[in-house]
């Protein structure tokens, strides 16, 4: 492995555009699975750094780059893959920064503008070091990972065709600046949505005895929902079960006939994940029976767990800690969940967490998340330095 301190060098020299990259992607915040002014400043600096291929994807707004090594001594793997998602939130920014968002109700509250700035950065980096690694590094830039699943199209499409290892960060807006925070195994969960609809029989407010109303099977149902976390479910493998939303009834005098509630299941293991779907059918199902009424549960499946390689992870620890990051070994996996667990799934890899925190910025999804900038060229020398260190040279 080259000297991965010249890496962090290079990053470091690259600050002002990183940071540029960054604001410019935040103050444009494009949704799903389709972003094409995100996608075009990267197509721009893909040019101006001088990669070796690159392609466009055909359903969605990807980008697929490469940058091909000089050396002749190959490492343990000959392509790696580095990706970095693109997509916003629909939320309305509410931070005191110059850069703020242009587009009301799209907002970078995830940190994915960081991500494209972080993994363009490397790019660059990469560019300038062909000389330190044999082999191909592949730079994935992913549209639609809240919640379109933007990873599974990519796949489809071939963008891991030949890749051996997959390595991803993602900032953490309440760590430490340039703390890499991993873990091996589960590092994020699956996240399943869920309705349930309570069905009665409607009628008049002033008689409510003729009506069966699925109103009062609310309250139930959410402790029931409590129940099953704390009491019926393994701490080791937890699970998170929230409603989130809840609607019934369509005027001040009319007893509705339906009353639904909907929200997520957070599972970190295929076993906790059926256990949780069954359990939550059975209280919807016997808080119905209870009060008289009929329950309807749809369940839909959402990202699997995000599980990382444990031996990617020493490595990827080794290496961090190698350009002085500090390292904080997560005990327990967080709740959120990730579409780069789809990739997981096909080759080793890992996903790890860059702390980036400022003070009186909000957390990840919020309104007032910010982020501390010095942070990104570690980022980006982190994402250079994991690739020169499996490619060899």
């Amino acid at each position: 492995m080259s000297d991965s301190h010249d890496l962090v060098t290079r990053a470091r020299s690259l600050a002002e555009r990183i940071v540029a990259n960054r604001r410019a992607i935040h103050c444009n915040p494009e949704l799903g699975l389709q972003n094409p002014e995100t996608q075009q400043l990267i197509l721009a600096e893909l040019e101006r750094i001088g990669v070796d291929r690159v392609a466009v994807g055909k359903s969605v707004t990807s980008v697929v780059a490469e940058i091909d090594g000089l050396a002749t001594s190959p490492g343990r793997a000959a392509c790696v893959a580095l990706r970095a998602d693109m997509d916003a939130l629909p939320l309305t920014e509410n931070a005191d920064v110059p850069f703020v968002s242009k587009n009301e109700g799209r907002m970078h509250a995830c940190g994915h503008d960081t991500h494209v700035a972080m993994l363009l950065g490397a790019a660059e980096v990469l560019a300038g070091a062909r000389a330190s690694f044999a082999g191909t590094v592949r730079l994935l830039f992913q549209p639609g990972e809240e919640g379109y699943g933007g990873a599974a199209y990519m796949i489809r499409e071939g963008a891991l065709d030949g890749v051996d290892e997959a390595f991803a960060i993602h900032v953490d807006s309440s760590l430490r600046p340039g703390t890499v925070a991993l873990r091996g195994g589960p590092i994020m969960v699956a996240a399943d949505t869920f309705v349930v609809s309570f069905n009665g029989k409607g009628g008049h407010a002033s008689m409510p005895h003729l009506s069966v109303d699925p109103i009062p099977a609310i309250g139930p149902f959410v402790d029931g929902l409590s129940h099953i976390a704390a009491r019926e479910t393994d701490p080791d493998d937890r699970a998170v079960l929230s409603v989130t939303k809840v609607d019934a009834g369509t005027a001040f005098n009319v007893v509705p006939s339906t009353a639904t509630c909907a929200g997520t299941i957070r599972t970190i293991s295929p076993k906790g994940r059926a256990h949780a779907h069954e359990r939550l059918r059975r209280v919807a199902d016997g808080v119905a029976a209870a009060r008289g009424l009929t329950a309807e549960v749809k369940i839909v499946e959402g990202y699997p767990p995000t599980v990382n390689h444990a031996e990617v992870v020493d490595r990827v620890e080794a290496v961090a800690s190698g350009i002085g990051l500090p390292i904080h070994r997560m005990p327990s996996p967080v709740m959120g969940a990730e579409d780069f667990s789809y990739v997981l799934e096909k080759l080793p890899g890992a996903i790890v967490f860059l702390g980036c925190s400022v003070k009186g910025g909000g957390p990840l999804h919020s309104d007032k998340m910010r982020v501390d900038e010095d942070a990104l060229p570690l980022g980006a020398a982190l994402h250079a330095a994991v690739a020169v260190e499996a490619l060899g040279g």
